[in-house]
């Protein structure tokens, strides 16, 4: 098979934390303009600390859909923030890898090297710390640099902390640097590999010795607030594969079976927080000259719309409790350090699309699960016949085609004939909008065809083996076991919220269609450091205060 290498108590924690050097709650930052750091170390005044939050799976239209009920984290950041709505991935394959790998770099996925999930950061040379379950990670396939390496070529005492519960959305914001970074593993507790160090910081083994997961053994998921103010029914079997989709939901009494599902359940978002927040404090984020970078990935709104779907009671439940934890950390966070010296950003790895056949918000009648392992098979059979080998003459994945054309000269397959065949039979399949060559895609209008032009932001047409890329109906969705689905270049899937916080930005809602690749260069103007490189990316001069 071609390989795709080849393409180019949780509250407690926080008040616990909050009553360490505590520092009295600062006020609405005021208004400074973005200042540099000239000879190194931070101007009087000028930001400390960045904080940059990444929730999986959350969609532009989130926080105005749920906005009257939120009355934390998220209320704060949008109505004190520069907010914008129509922010965009603007890559084809809207995956959690690809888009932690564009937060920071400010550079499409073509760039950075991170071109899909199967293909992001798990690999065997660097195994998790003392046997932990779980697969090896780290960033060896990312390219180029981040905000990160930006803060330390500027100050070499810049720090960076970056934690999640998925393993990618700890390594790629932060790429190649070896920070200190962590995860959650299905053992209950936060790990690292073996690319980044040998052995657990002290406040991490502390941390983990709570045993927070263990102990939810039993508990339950409720709602937040009374039934009444949920819209959504809580009677649809379509979610969860039609189990389990009525609340409450019920943590296993088993401990190790409940470590392993925590990441499930709203409550890892409040314990990610919560370990976030006790790292700021063991390293000293935010207490030097330099500034220092906290970034924070918060991945059950994934899990959850995956289950259940963006329509349901259990992620509109979800949202509320993202804004609620939040509250508690930006609360405990300005304890801690002056808000004054902190920016704060925020934004989605990804959006999703409903399942087919059931809305609430999304107009998505005529959307269907779209499947070609028909045209697969037959490709295989076909090659079987002309005794070519399937494994090394092409593959279907991810609604790419790839082809190693290099392997079929030897051959009595024409590879053009292979991919000219594969496109005919997949536009029949019911579903599909698109098949289009990548070489044609790269003589495409690329100002007014948003498909043609994400797609190349994935792959580089002259130095790739992607032959034909696949792309569905807007609302369709590739199967995968009847859960709700993210991965096409559609806005639905692309959409996301790009928000800025903190004293150089100028609060207000804007309308403009920004990317999310314009947030590292729009950071590093606002904390006057420089881009090691060429970035894809801009810089929102509208977002900062005059």
């Amino acid at each position: 098979m071609p390989r795709l290498s080849r393409i180019v108590p949780v509250l407690a924690c926080f008040l616990a934390a909050a009553r360490v050097q505590a520092q009295p709650s600062a006020a609405r930052p005021a208004e400074l303009a973005p200042q540099s750091r000239p000879g190194g170390g931070a101007a009087a005044g000028a930001p400390t600390l960045v904080v940059f939050l990444t929730i999986d799976q959350f969609r532009g239209d989130y926080l105005a859909r749920y906005g009257s009920q939120l009355t934390g984290g998220l209320k704060r950041l949008r109505t004190a923030g520069a907010v914008f709505a129509n922010g965009f991935h603007d890559h084809g394959i809207t995956e959690t890898a690809p888009g932690h790998s564009v937060t920071m770099s400010g550079r499409f996925p073509v760039h950075t090297g991170i071109v899909m999930n199967s293909q992001g950061v798990n690999t065997r040379d660097y195994p998790l710390l003392f046997q932990v379950q779980g697969p090896g990670a780290a960033p060896f396939r990312f390219q180029g640099t981040t905000l990160t390496d930006w803060l330390v070529a500027s100050d070499r005492r810049s720090r960076a902390l970056s934690v999640s519960r998925k393993d990618r959305g700890a390594i790629l914001p932060i790429g190649r640097s070896r920070q200190a970074v962590f995860w959650y593993s299905s053992d209950g507790e936060f790990t690292t590999s073996t690319w980044y160090g040998d052995t657990l910081p002290g406040w991490v083994v502390m941390f983990n010795a709570q045993q927070v997961p263990r102990n939810s053994a039993g508990s339950s998921w409720t709602l937040l607030r009374p039934a009444g103010d949920y819209a959504e029914p809580d009677s649809v079997p379509r979610e969860s594969n039609g189990r389990d989709f009525v609340f409450p939901h019920l943590m296993s009494a088993d401990s190790a079976v409940a470590a392993a599902s925590f990441a499930a359940f709203p409550a890892m978002d409040s314990l990610t927080l919560a370990f976030a927040l006790r790292g700021l404090e063991a390293m000293k984020l935010g207490t030097g000259p330099q500034v220092d970078l906290l970034n924070v990935s918060l991945s059950t709104t994934d899990a959850i719309g995956h289950r259940f779907g963006p329509d349901s009671r259990e992620l509109h439940d979800q949202i509320l409790r993202v804004d609620r934890y939040l509250g508690t950390f930006l609360d405990s966070l300005f304890r801690l350090r002056d808000s004054t010296r902190i920016v704060i950003a925020l934004t989605g790895d990804h959006g999703v699309t409903p399942l087919p056949g059931v809305t609430l918000y999304d107009q998505n009648q005529g959307a269907t699960v779209v499947r070609l392992d028909t045209v697969s098979s037959l490709m295989r059979a076909g090659l079987l016949r002309a005794r070519v080998d399937p494994a090394k003459a092409a593959d279907f994945d991810d609604g790419v085609l790839l082809v190693d054309r290099a392997y079929l000269r030897g051959t009595s397959v024409n590879a053009d004939s292979l991919v000219d065949w594969f496109a005919a039979e997949a536009r029949k399949v019911p579903g599909v909008w698109r098949a289009d060559r990548m070489r044609d895609l790269a003589r495409a209008d690329t100002v007014h065809d948003d498909v043609a032009r994400r797609w190349l932001h994935m792959f580089d047409p002259a130095r790739t083996n992607v032959a034909l890329v696949v792309t569905t109906h807007p609302w369709s969705v590739w199967s995968l076991g009847g859960i709700a689905m993210h991965g096409s270049p559609h806005d639905n899937d692309a959409n996301v919220p790009v928000v800025f916080w903190g004293p150089p930005f100028k609060p207000g809602l804007f309308p403009d269609t920004v990317r999310v690749v314009d947030m590292a260069p729009t950071l590093a103007a606002a904390l006057g450091v420089t881009p090691l490189e060429k970035l894809d990316g801009r810089v929102l001069t509208q977002a900062f205060r005059p």
